[in-house]
């Protein structure tokens, strides 16, 4: 396996050595549905979708879970102020997750848990935790359930501190630990929280840690050992810290790698409520096709921080437009043809680190030899790049001749109907041409360019496309 990674715990790039041959397992922390998703979530979704079709191209077998947390603080809060049962506001958010998930191209993962569906396993957990001697009951029956930091020696080896340094750890109040430091496993049911959020445990009723469902449901859908666990940066402490001590202590492995991408800045703007409502991917795709989000998400490398700006977006969207029309101009004169084999610095790029801004030179000097070609119309030689370039874009989840994208982000019903709406006014255009009469073909221009359609003149005849909202 030629396939290299950064691994946040050794701060080294090391070549994955799958747990079992052939096959990957991976787990990344999936979002806490207190709200639907917005583009700075969604970036690590279409992360690890990169690297999931890239180790699929590799012909390994895959098994990628990705958690919903659909029991929370945040979500108990989110149902009192709009008055509606906790459960209504997780599983609406779920919806728009899936839904974030399927508009950008994500292949669903394997398995999704819920933390609701885990509780007997979140006490099983907990069980050994206290046998072995490193979580306890809180003594003031509270009901709450501690993980004890000190009684694990490698506390803090993810995130390189040590336990004196760090501050108390805030999910639950200090009265009944013995450290400050000391997580939440389980916290005990509390004076009006609703009585539906809460499960029987030794300990007394109560819900779970947020700590404590990942390691729970890892282990049930990856066993004591997998090879990758995933997230953005900003989980690995105090999160991915506290997974790593109470799976091990509870005596797994747990995970070889980890990786975490970097997070989506705002260009130094703060994250207010209508900022954030923007930014929401269902609201974002209004504004440049999903498929172009997919690729200003995908284009930096997952390590590096992604300052966002609208400017920057409609730059991605143009970007990719060129690379999109490369690959319907040469399918005009060779037909779509089937996916060809990546080019050797592709595969170099993707192999180091899933280094995508190097694949995506690459994939660039391949469309560039392949524009040269385009002149001459249908050629072997042609043919042969369209295929590989369709396969780097597969492997980016960006094929534009894909099934995902053959509509380009509106219905199949609605793009037929604007087709034959388009169709008429370019033959309008057309006629108006061939007479001569360029006032009027220049006015038809005028009232498509005005509709967001572009129409581009081509030896195969005209051809027509939705422009990128706020591209000049």
């Amino acid at each position: 396996m030629a396939f290299r990674l950064y691994d946040t715990a050794t701060r080294l790039v090391q070549t994955l050595e799958p747990v079992v041959p052939g096959k990957v397992s991976i787990y990344h922390c999936g979002l806490t549905v207190q709200g639907p998703p917005h583009i700075g979530h969604i970036r690590k979704e279409v992360v690890f979708d990169v690297l999931r079709r890239w180790l699929m191209r590799a012909d390994l077998e895959v098994t990628i879970v990705a958690n919903v947390t659909d029991i929370d603080d945040k979500i108990l809060s989110k149902g009192a102020e709009q008055g509606r049962p906790w459960f209504a506001v997780a599983y609406e958010n779920e919806r728009a997750l899936h839904a974030a998930y399927e508009v950008l191209g994500c292949i669903p993962p394997t398995y999704e848990p819920r933390a609701t569906g885990h509780v007997p396993e979140m006490i099983e957990m907990m069980d050994t935790l206290i046998e072995r001697g490193h979580a306890y009951a809180a003594d003031d029956d509270s009901g709450d359930v501690y993980f004890d930091v000190r009684s694990w020696p490698d506390y803090g080896v993810l995130s390189n501190q040590k336990i004196d340094d760090m501050l108390p750890a805030e999910d639950a109040p200090p009265e009944g630990k013995r450290d400050p430091r000391d997580f939440a496993l389980w916290k005990g049911h509390k004076p009006g929280d609703p009585e539906s959020a809460s499960w029987p445990t030794p300990w007394g009723r109560g819900r779970p840690g947020w700590h404590l469902e990942c390691s729970a449901m890892a282990a049930k859908y990856l066993g004591g050992s997998f090879d990758i666990h995933g997230g953005g940066l900003d989980l690995r402490f105090p999160h991915h810290e506290n997974e790593l001590a109470q799976s091990s202590a509870a005596g797994q492995q747990f995970a070889t790698y980890w990786m975490h991408n970097a997070m989506l800045n705002l260009s130094g703007s703060k994250m207010s409520k209508s900022v954030g409502n923007t930014l929401m991917v269902s609201e974002v795709v209004k504004r440049v096709r999903p498929i172009e989000l997919r690729y200003y998400l995908a284009s930096a490398h997952y390590r590096s921080i992604v300052e966002f700006s609208e400017e920057a977006l409609v730059e991605a969207a143009t970007a990719f437009t060129r690379i999109e029309g490369f690959v319907i101009r040469a399918a005009e004169l060779t037909g779509p043809g089937e996916l060809g084999i990546p080019c050797a610095d592709f595969v170099a790029a993707m192999d180091d680190d899933l280094g995508v801004p190097a694949a995506l030179a690459a994939l660039q000097a391949t469309i560039t030899e392949g524009n040269g070609l385009t002149a001459g119309g249908d050629s072997p030689a042609l043919r042969g790049v369209l295929g590989s370039v369709r396969s780097m874009l597969d492997v980016l989840g960006l094929d534009p001749l894909s099934p995902t994208w053959a509509t380009s982000g509106t219905s199949a019903g609605e793009h037929e109907a604007i087709d034959a709406l388009v169709a008429g006014l370019v033959e309008q255009r057309q006629q108006a041409r061939a007479d001569q009469d360029f006032a009027t073909a220049d006015r038809v221009r005028d009232q498509l360019t005005a509709a967001g359609i572009e129409v581009e003149d081509t030896p195969q005849g005209p051809r027509w496309s939705l422009r990128t909202k706020g591209a000049r």
